[in-house]
């Protein structure tokens, strides 16, 4: 057995025709395997920006990368001939092959609990609440994840051009595991959500200004999440980014303590007649959903996405959850979502998002009351 430093100085290995992975070629292969993590790490979390459809989405882009990063990983090294006549070639195949199905192994054996887990989610429930001027003319609308009642009137609200957005109610009975804090958050990120998406649509104008229609809302039900089990997922999905694969791999929350929310919110006009109206409710699942360590991180994921829904609604003026469509947020709403200004002064109130600090914080698992501040009332105290 040749040692490292006579191999090194072999005639056959330096007749043998190997390179080395090119310099460019390795750069470019790993910014796509780290684009394909990053897009993991802000298209799950940021489920509302293409509502329901965000698995599907998410999973055809990662499949339209691979495919490219394997070519320009081809390219930037030089192919191995095999000839069963040189030994040093026929040690180098052998190795490649047993080191690429150690890989796939490794990987089918990886994919084998998350396949266990893939059907885990916290069932939604819909909790009417006394909040709505009207409960008449709802309609059962669900999703695939989603169970919603709902009325929308397409004429009426698309005629209305301004709208406002009033504060968002969350009793204190409704969820008493919750701190005070932790409700005005999720209360806050439910208004926020609404008035970011309306102002594609609408403008958006202060609540106690006239507005052809008025946004009212109401959390039913907020059950907590478990915070253990929320940072155990956490420590496991941070540890994987760590993992050399093809693609990333998503690893699932642990489906324990997963957490729903049921909200009912209307739109009424200057008179005060209700336009539309929806009883929404909504469930983590354990692949799509951010696991952090905080009682109430599921219910401030929730609450964006309902705010996601019902802006659809009075945009389109039907269900948003019939077919399949895949919106293309604007700039304005991008800009707001990664805590940019709002398109709209009146937005403010509500404070900006927590953007990157959002991001990086939801990856590690952080609470949300952590990165995110909340009303600008409560800032500035």
């Amino acid at each position: 057995m040749r040692s490292a430093a006579g191999f090194n100085q072999s005639r056959s290995h330096k007749s043998f025709p190997y390179q080395r992975r090119g310099p460019l070629g390795f750069g470019v292969s790993r910014l796509l395997g780290m684009s394909c993590s990053l897009l993991r790490v802000v298209a799950i979390p940021e489920t509302h920006a293409f509502g329901e459809n965000v698995p599907s989405a998410f999973f055809l882009i990662v499949r339209a990368l691979r495919p490219l990063r394997l070519l320009l990983c081809r390219q930037a090294r030089a192919k191995i001939p095999y000839d069963p006549r040189n030994r040093l070639c026929a040690e180098i195949a052998a190795s490649r092959k047993q080191t690429v199905g150690a890989r796939n192994k490794a990987m089918w054996l990886a994919a084998v609990p998350i396949l266990a887990v893939l059907p885990g989610c916290a069932t939604p429930a819909l909790v009417q609440g006394n909040g709505l001027s009207s409960y008449d003319g709802l309609k059962q609308s669900d999703g695939k994840i989603t169970k919603s009642r709902l009325q929308v009137k397409k004429e009426q609200v698309a005629a209305a051009k301004t709208i406002n957005v009033a504060p968002t109610a969350f009793p204190a009975h409704v969820a008493p595991d919750l701190t005070h804090e932790q409700r005005v958050l999720v209360a806050n990120t439910v208004s926020r959500a609404l008035c970011i998406n309306l102002s594609d649509r609408f403008r958006l104008v202060p609540p106690d200004q006239r507005a052809d229609l008025t946004v009212r809302a109401a959390i039913t039900r907020a059950t907590p999440t478990d915070e253990v089990a929320a940072g155990v997922s956490a420590a496991a999905s941070l540890g994987s980014s760590f993992v050399d694969a093809s693609v990333p791999i998503p690893v699932p929350r642990i489906p324990v303590g997963l957490g729903d929310m049921s909200i009912e919110a209307e739109a009424v006009d200057a008179a005060g007649r209700q336009q539309a109206a929806m009883v929404w409710g909504r469930g983590a699942t354990a692949f799509f959903s951010t696991p952090r360590a905080s009682k109430a991180s599921d219910a401030y994921d929730l609450a964006r996405d309902f705010g996601d829904d019902f802006a659809k609604m009075l945009s389109k003026g039907e269900s948003p959850f019939e077919g399949f469509s895949i919106d293309i947020p604007s700039l304005e709403k991008v800009g707001s979502n990664i805590g940019l200004a709002p398109k709209y002064v009146a937005c403010e109130v509500y404070g900006r998002a927590p953007g990157i600090a959002g991001l990086v914080g939801g990856k590690l698992g952080l609470p949300p009351e952590w990165t995110d501040d909340g009303p600008a009332a409560t800032r500035k105290r």
